[in-house]
């Protein structure tokens, strides 16, 4: 897929071999004549810099040598290094083979170099001959022998996904998105109607790049699905420095981005900072704030980049790579790390994801769906097609990552592929590529991924939250609960000038949503949705906290028919009401339980009044003062709605707190 990743990782991983053939076996030639021809090639070629004229001298002189010396085998491998500068890897292959046929003992390390370059060419019958001729050698470098199993291993699997190609036809975005400049990183919003994605850009203020640097674009979709025209994400966040790698919250009103220079933090300063490192931003209303670095421990002196933020709004993934003490970032020491967001806004000390996702060789492009249970993923370590290829692992009952599985041939090739994001929905992949027939070196393009690829099913949710009575918009604190595992799935926050929020959610879940702001009562409800790619919408009401008559449901409170003793997935919502006495002090309510009308209406009274006290018997439990709590059975005498079908029995089911008053200092 990206031929400019593949051609720049080639240059430096053989840059190294070039100068030890030229440097060990300089004068194999008998003739003089062409081993002076042979330092002059040599010579042209150490003061090129990638300058393709020196390039094609020093080519010159070489290929004049081996016409006084056609056994001149490191001739031979100087051209075959020079056409790797030249971005002509399979005529490196051919040069390379060349000598070592006319020399097979000339260099054990050769026949690693080869394979390694046959791995990137997509030979793999050559490679696996090569690797394995490698390995019979002793003595060798021992990452060589690690790199040269795995190549054979590579070699085994890639010939089986030749054989089974997955379904795969990507679709060019568009110039709405695309230009003739270099397009990647793309980050979607939670409905996938916002795209955010890097473009490098002409900038005769750039500071990097030689007038040239990277900026934030967006584009969102129009009433037909289509990608309206992008435009720069915003003149805050933007500047004549690089911002690149953006992930943007289900509700478009938090991103975390990637500048490597000019922004608090660039050169490893005293706060601990340096390198490339992340960066935040915030959106009120239509305005964004002015991005502020997130700090130690997520930063260090390290290089940190490519962030992506999960949808339950506490976690973020993002890849390090450990800067060398001569300063340069050392891509074969790259990994993917995870860190925790605490309920007081702490971020955790990052942990690198377990081996079973990072590897001895390079971890990038992570990317976590809205599902919290799909992890894609680029890598060069794990089993595949030979370059940097794409992968998915998902998370286990016990918490764990499982097996990453290769996305298949031809999403993967033997060049890098990365820059995946999968849309909400999971029909669609979004990823970078410089494939024939773009509109300028790296665009985005989307496909349809694969049944197996794909992640599972989600959905979204959005409304607004706002007072009751006034209508004004609130801020609100929204939490999204799996009710059979009581964990938090998600927790975000709605916009505190117009009240908004979008979040993503899974289908086929019992789960409760809790929406909170101090001073009003708590609003919950539970479904579960379907399978249905519809958006659920919700508009939240929030009541004041005061004394009334007024009762409030809690809408998550479960206990097994005819019983009393209440379920586990009950605590959710007792806790949240225990969070409300306890920053209301003084508080005073009552709960209060009510049945549907089957049955005998005594036995349906004392039931409602044993479910009451059961209630207030966990607040109890939890510290709550006794004077503040009550309780009262009301049975079947104060339903919701008629008793007339089983979904208004279930509504008429219910336990109910009412504000009664505050506690008085002798009460």
């Amino acid at each position: 897929m990206n031929k400019i990743f593949s051609t720049l990782l080639i240059f430096i991983l053989f840059l190294s071999s070039c100068q030890s053939t030229a440097q060990s076996s300089l004068y194999d030639s008998k003739s003089k004549k062409a081993i002076e021809l042979f330092k002059k090639g040599y010579n042209e070629y150490r003061s090129s810099a990638g300058n393709e004229e020196k390039l094609n001298k020093a080519e010159n002189y070489l290929n004049k040598a081996i016409k006084k010396d056609p056994n001149f085998v490191s001739a031979y491998m100087l051209i075959a290094e020079i056409q790797i500068q030249k971005q002509d890897l399979e005529k490196a292959i051919e040069y390379k083979e060349k000598a070592l046929s006319i020399n097979p003992e000339y260099s054990k390390n050769e026949y690693y170099y080869l394979a390694q370059w046959q791995m990137r060419a997509g030979q793999y019958d050559k490679c696996k001959i090569n690797s394995a001729r490698f390995l019979t050698y002793r003595g060798t470098n021992e990452t060589f022998q690690y790199n040269a199993k795995q190549y054979v291993k590579n070699c085994d699997f890639a010939k089986i996904a030749l054989n089974n190609p997955v379904d795969f036809t990507p679709r060019n975005l568009g110039k709405s998105i695309n230009s003739e400049n270099l397009e990647y990183f793309p980050s979607l919003t939670g409905d996938g109607k916002t795209l955010v994605y890097t473009r490098v850009v002409k900038d005769q203020n750039a500071i990097m790049r030689g007038g040239k640097q990277e900026d934030l674009y967006a584009s969102t979709t129009n009433k037909l699905n289509e990608w309206e025209v992008s435009e720069k994400f915003s003149s805050q966040i933007n500047s004549p420095y690089n911002e690149g790698a953006p992930t943007i919250t289900a509700d478009g009103n938090f991103v975390i981005f990637t500048s490597c220079v000019g922004r608090d933090g660039y050169g490893g300063d005293r706060t601990g900072k340096g390198s490339c490192d992340l960066f935040y931003a915030r959106k009120l209303g239509k305005k964004w704030s002015k991005p502020r670095n997130l700090g130690a421990p997520i930063n260090t002196k390290h290089w940190e980049s490519q962030p992506c933020f999960s949808a339950d709004g506490r976690t973020l993934y993002f890849v390090r790579a450990i800067i060398t003490k001569r300063g340069r970032h050392d891509p074969g020491i790259q990994d993917i790390y995870v860190t925790k967001l605490s309920d007081k806004g702490y971020w955790s000390l990052p942990k690198k994801l377990p081996n079973t996702i990072n590897t001895p060789g390079r971890e990038e492009s992570v990317f976590i769906h809205p599902d919290g249970q799909t992890l894609y993923f680029g890598s060069n370590g794990h089993t595949g097609m030979g370059g940097m290829d794409l992968y998915l692992s998902r998370l286990q009952d016990n918490g764990e990552w499982g097996t990453p599985e290769n996305l298949g041939y031809p999403i993967n090739t033997c060049d890098n592929e990365n820059s995946i994001i999968v849309s909400p929905n999971g029909d669609l992949a979004y990823f970078a590529s410089d494939r024939d027939g773009g509109l300028g070196g790296l665009d985005l393009y989307s496909f349809e991924l694969p049944e197996k690829a794909k992640p599972f099913l989600t959905t979204f949710m959005r409304g607004k939250v706002y007072d009751s009575e006034s209508q004004i918009p609130l801020g609100a604190t929204i939490s999204v609960i799996d009710l059979k595992t009581r964990k938090v799935l998600l927790k975000t926050k709605a916009d505190k000038l117009n009240g908004e929020y979008l979040v993503n959610i899974p289908t086929n879940k019992e789960l409760a949503i809790n929406v909170y702001k101090t001073g009003y009562f708590f609003y919950s409800k539970n479904f579960t949705p379907t399978n249905s790619k519809e958006p659920i919408l919700i508009d939240i009401p929030l009541d004041r906290i005061k004394a009334g008559d007024k009762p409030y449901v809690l809408e998550n409170i479960f206990f097994e028919v005819s019983q009393y003793n209440l379920k586990p997935e009950s605590r959710v919502e007792l806790d949240r009401l225990f969070q409300i006495m306890k920053e209301n002090s003084k508080l005073k309510i009552e709960i209060g339980g009510h049945t549907d009308s089957d049955g005998d209406d005594d036995k349906n009274m004392e039931l409602s009044t044993k479910r009451a006290k059961s209630a207030m018997n966990y607040l109890l439990m939890k510290g709550v003062e006794a004077p503040r709590l009550s309780y009262k059975g009301y049975g079947e005498m104060m339903p919701r709605v008629k008793n007339d079908t089983p979904i208004n029995k279930a509504l008429n089911r219910r336990t109910e707190v009412k504000i009664i008053g505050e506690v008085t200092p002798n009460n």
